[in-house]
C-alpha cells in the first residue's frame, strides 16, 4: 500500500497492490471524478503495470483528485513494496523556466513543503518564494521515506514552480545519500544537507551526486546548502562553507541547535547570537550566502518582521518559511529602504566617475569609499531592482 486517503485528503490517492498468479491485472477505482478521468486513470495504471511487467495483480485505487504524476508515484511505491524492483517509471518532464546563474540568485525566502503531501506542492509557486524546498527529512515519517522520495522525484519533473529554485532537503546521512541519488537527475537545483557537522558530509553527497549524474549522462551542476544544527557544526562552519565550489549558501537550524545547547529558543535570540554571527562570518569569508533559520510562530507576523530585520542587520541574506503567509513579510524585512537606495546610487555614481577619470581613490563627502563598500552598494541596487524600487534610468 502507498499514499493517503480520508475525508481531509486532496490531490492524493491511496493505492494497494496484491500480486497473484491468475486473472490480472484487475484495477478497482473509487473516485469522485471517475466519470471524467476514470478512463485516463485506468490507462495510466495499465501503462505503469506493463512497464513493471506485472500481469497478475489486484490493484485498488482510492482517488482524491490526484494528478498523473502523483498517481504514478503512488503505484510505483506500492509495486516496490511487493517486488524487488528499483526501476523508475517517469512521465515526460514539463518545460522549466531558466534560472539566473547560481551566484546571481536571491534566496531571501525558501518555503518548506512536506515531501509526502502533493496537495501543498501543486500551487506553491504562486506565492513567489525564491526557493521551494521539497522536504524528505523531518516532515516525513520514517516508514514513508521511499514513498516521499518517489513523489518528490515526480514533482520535480512534473510540477510548475513558477521560476522558484527547486530545492530538496535530503535526510541526514547516510540515508540522505539515497535521496540525493534519486532526486538529483530529475530537476533538483539545490540540495539542503541537514545536521551538517563536517566538511566530508558535503563532499560525500557531492561524490554520490556526481557519480549518479555521470551515469545518466547529465552535465548540469547541482548546488548545495548545508544546514548547521549543532555546536560542532558551528565550530566547523568555515570548513563546511568551503567544502565544495558548489556550496552557494549555508543555513542555521535554530530548533535543533538550541536543543543541542540544552536551552530554549527565544524571540530575542541571545542564546543563538554567537552561532548566528559565526555562520554569517564563515559565509562572508567563503563568498556564499548566509541563511537564517525558520520562524516557527506562523501566527505572529509582527514578531516575524522583527526577527527578519534583526537577521538582516546581522548580515543574513534570507531565511526559511514554514507557511506561505510568511513570504511577503520576509521579503518586506529584507527590502532596502529608500535611504539605502539613494546612498547606494551616490556610491556607485561616485565610483563610476573616478573610474572614468582614471583616479584610484573614491570619496563621497568626507568619507573614503573602498571596494567592499561599492560591492555592498551594488547588492542593494540589485535588491531594489528585484522589488521594482528603482527606475531603470537610475540604475
Amino acid at each position: 500500500m502507498a499514499g493517503n486517503t480520508g475525508d481531509k485528503v486532496r490531490s492524493d490517492c491511496w493505492v494497494s497492490v496484491t500480486l497473484n498468479d491468475h486473472g490480472g491485472p484487475r484495477v478497482h477505482l473509487t473516485s469522485k471524478v471517475s466519470s471524467i478521468y476514470g478512463e485516463s486513470i485506468h490507462a495510466l495504471f495499465s501503462e505503469v503495470l506493463e512497464f513493471y511487467g506485472i500481469s497478475d495483480a489486484e490493484v485498488t485505487i482510492m482517488d482524491s483528485g490526484a494528478l498523473p504524476h502523483v498517481l504514478a508515484a503512488r503505484l510505483e511505491a506500492a509495486i516496490r513494496k511487493v517486488s524487488n524492483t528499483r526501476k523508475a517509471f517517469l512521465l515526460p518532464e514539463i518545460g522549466r523556466k531558466v534560472l539566473p546563474a547560481p551566484g546571481d540568485r536571491f534566496r531571501m525566502s525558501r518555503l518548506y513543503l512536506p515531501g509526502n503531501n502533493p496537495a501543498m506542492m501543486i500551487n506553491a509557486g504562486i506565492h513567489e518564494p525564491d526557493g521551494i524546498i521539497l522536504d524528505l527529512e523531518d516532515s516525513v515519517a520514517p516508514d514513508r521515506k521511499d514513498e516521499a522520495r518517489i513523489l518528490v522525484r515526480n514533482a520535480l519533473r512534473n510540477v510548475d514552480f513558477y521560476g522558484a529554485e527547486r530545492m530538496v532537503r535530503i535526510n541526514q546521512l547516510p540515508l540522505g545519500l539515497e535521496d540525493a541519488a534519486v532526486v538529483a537527475p530529475h530537476g533538483a537545483d539545490l540540495l539542503l544537507i541537514p545536521k551538517c557537522e563536517e566538511a566530508w558530509q558535503v563532499q560525500k553527497v557531492e561524490e554520490v551526486v556526481r557519480a549518479t549524474m555521470d551515469s545518466e549522462g547529465i552535465k548540469r551542476e547541482i548546488l548545495y546548502m548545508p544546514i548547521i544544527e549543532s555546536a560542532l557544526g558551528v565550530e566547523n562552519a568555515f570548513k563546511i562553507a568551503t567544502a565544495s565550489k558548489n556550496v552557494v549558501a549555508m543555513a542555521i537550524g535554530l530548533e535543533d541547535f538550541t536543543a543541542d545547547l540544552g536551552v530554549a529558543r527565544t524571540q530575542q535570540g541571545t542564546e543563538s547570537f554567537y552561532a548566528r554571527t559565526r555562520i554569517v562570518n564563515a559565509c562572508k569569508a567563503a563568498g556564499i550566502q548566509p541563511i537564517d533559520s525558520v520562524y516557527s510562530d506562523v501566527a505572529n507576523m509582527e514578531g516575524l518582521l522583527e526577527n527578519v530585520k534583526a537577521s538582516a542587520a546581522l548580515g543574513f541574506e534570507g531565511m526559511g518559511c514554514i507557511h506561505p503567509g510568511q513570504i511577503r513579510v520576509i521579503h518586506e524585512g529584507f527590502k532596502p529602504s529608500a535611504t539605502d537606495i539613494e546612498k547606494a546610487l551616490e556610491i556607485t555614481a561616485a565610483y563610476k566617475e573616478v573610474r572614468e577619470k582614471g583616479l584610484g581613490v573614491v570619496s563621497l563627502g568626507s568619507k573614503m569609499i573602498d571596494a567592499p563598500v561599492v560591492k555592498r552598494a551594488e547588492q542593494i541596487l540589485l535588491l531594489a531592482k528585484k522589488f521594482k524600487l528603482l527606475a531603470t534610468d537610475r540604475s
